[in-house]
């Protein structure tokens, strides 16, 4: 269990970076859990303004779009390797709507959950490995079993 930022400050100074890392591995820790800012200042010990600017200046985005981002990957790794409704999955990863969730991952993602689902089921054959489309052309086409194409036809042949 980390120890209190009130324990830090007897143990030596606190730099700004260290009390936002704090506020991003609460984040992490609890992002299916409902979080607000204030919560995130507190394990901080900063006010909610300086730390949404110093969590913005650190990481390159909010603590909110961090937070969306997290439970947006995790709803897209259980989309692929479960059987789980989309509902299901919006509600295990952290939203309280489905339609916030749906708007969101449309978003980020390029397309609906379904949609999303349907698409990467035809790359997975097995849960938990990586679909056929992370892997380079180049070691597919080297790698892959040629396939035979089908003689022409009679009618085309004598095109």
């Amino acid at each position: 269990m980390p120890m209190p930022i009130s324990q830090l400050r007897q143990a030596g100074p606190v730099t700004p970076l260290v009390r936002v890392c704090r506020a991003r591995d609460l984040i992490r820790d609890c992002f299916t859990e409902t979080i607000t800012l204030d919560d995130c200042a507190l394990e901080a010990g900063l006010s909610p303004w300086h730390l949404l600017r110093a969590f913005r200046s650190a990481f390159g985005e909010t603590p909110k779009e961090f937070l969306t981002r997290l439970r947006l990957d995790r709803a897209r790794h259980l989309l692929t390797i479960t059987p789980r409704s989309v509902t299901d999955v919006c509600l295990d990863v952290g939203f309280s709507s489905l339609g916030t969730f749906s708007v969101l991952f449309k978003k980020h993602v390029g397309c609906s959950p379904r949609e999303f689902r349907r698409r990467v089921r035809g790359w997975v054959r097995v849960p938990g490995f990586a679909p056929w489309v992370y892997v380079p052309f180049c070691f597919a086409h080297r790698f892959s079993v040629p396939r035979a194409f089908p003689a022409p036809r009679a009618e085309e042949a004598g095109r």
